[in-house]
C-alpha cells in the first residue's frame, strides 16, 4: 500500500505543478488505505507541502517568479486557508463539496475559449487589491476546507480575472498553494490528524514528481497545457458526480 501511495505521489506531484489538481490523486489514494476523511485530508496537506515547496524553489531558483510580486498574495492565501482548516474541524466535507462541481463546470466552459496568444487584448476584470484580499484568501479557504484542486482554481483565477498568460499564473499558483498546504497542515498537527508515516512516503514521490513538473512546465504548449486543465477538470467532475 505504501508503494502504491508513492507512485501515485509522483504523478499527482508531477501534475500539480503543471496544472493543480493532484489532490484528486492523492486525496482518494489516501482514503482507499482506510483513514478517515479527516486524516486523509491532514495526511495529504503534508505530502502536499512537500510537492507545491519543492515546485516553488525551483521556479524562484529559475527566477520565474519573483518574492516581491507574490507576497501579498501568498500572506492572504496563507490566512485563507488557516481560517477553512479551522472551520472544517466542525463542518461537514459533504455540504461543502456540493458547489465543487458548479466551479468545475465553469472552468472547463471556459478554457476551451481561452486564447493565450490573445490574452493582452482582453481588459481587467478585477483589481489588483481585490484579487489578493477578496479572490485569493477565498480560495485558499477552500483549500483549507477540502483541497483538491485548488492549484487549478488560482491559475483559473489568475487567468480569468486578471488576464495573466496561463504558464504564467501556472507558476504563480505555486506559490500560493504551498502557502495554503502549510497553513493548513500547521493546523490539521494541532488537532492530531496527519498519519505521519504515510505522509512521510508520498513526501518523496511528491518531491520527485515535482521536479519533473516543472522542467515540463516551461516546455509544453500551452495549447496542451489548457487541453490538460480541461481534462483535469473533466476528471474532478466525474469523480464528484459518481460520488453522489
Amino acid at each position: 500500500m505504501l508503494m502504491f501511495l508513492f507512485a501515485a505521489s509522483i504523478v499527482a506531484g508531477t501534475m500539480d505543478t503543471m496544472v493543480g489538481g493532484g489532490g484528486l490523486i492523492t486525496l482518494p489514494s489516501l482514503m482507499l488505505t482506510g483513514l478517515s476523511p479527516i486524516n486523509a485530508l491532514g495526511t495529504n496537506k503534508l505530502q502536499g507541502c512537500v510537492g507545491t515547496g519543492v515546485a516553488t524553489f525551483l521556479l524562484f531558483k529559475k527566477s520565474k517568479i519573483r518574492w516581491r510580486h507574490i507576497r501579498p498574495l501568498f500572506i492572504a492565501a496563507f490566512v485563507g486557508s488557516v481560517i477553512g482548516t479551522v472551520v472544517v474541524q466542525f463542518i461537514s466535507q459533504h455540504s461543502l463539496s456540493l458547489v465543487i462541481p458548479v466551479v468545475l463546470v465553469l472552468i472547463i466552459g471556459y478554457f476551451p475559449l481561452y486564447n493565450p496568444s490573445k490574452t493582452a487584448n482582453f481588459s481587467i476584470k478585477v483589481s489588483a487589491k481585490k484579487f489578493t484580499w477578496l479572490v485569493v484568501p477565498g480560495i485558499g479557504f477552500y483549500d483549507g476546507m477540502f483541497g483538491p484542486g485548488t492549484g487549478s482554481f488560482f491559475s483559473f483565477a489568475n487567468v480569468l480575472l486578471r488576464r495573466a498568460k496561463l504558464v504564467a499564473a501556472t507558476a504563480t499558483a505555486k506559490p500560493l498553494n504551498f502557502a495554503t498546504n502549510v497553513s493548513s497542515l500547521l493546523v490539521f498537527i494541532l488537532f492530531g490528524n496527519v498519519v505521519w508515516h504515510v505522509g512521510l512516503v508520498m513526501m518523496l514521490g511528491q518531491a520527485i514528481g515535482a521536479w519533473l513538473g516543472v522542467h515540463l512546465l516551461y516546455k509544453i504548449n500551452p495549447q496542451y497545457l489548457r487541453s490538460f486543465v480541461i481534462a483535469v477538470c473533466l476528471l474532478m467532475l466525474g469523480k464528484y458526480i459518481a460520488s453522489t
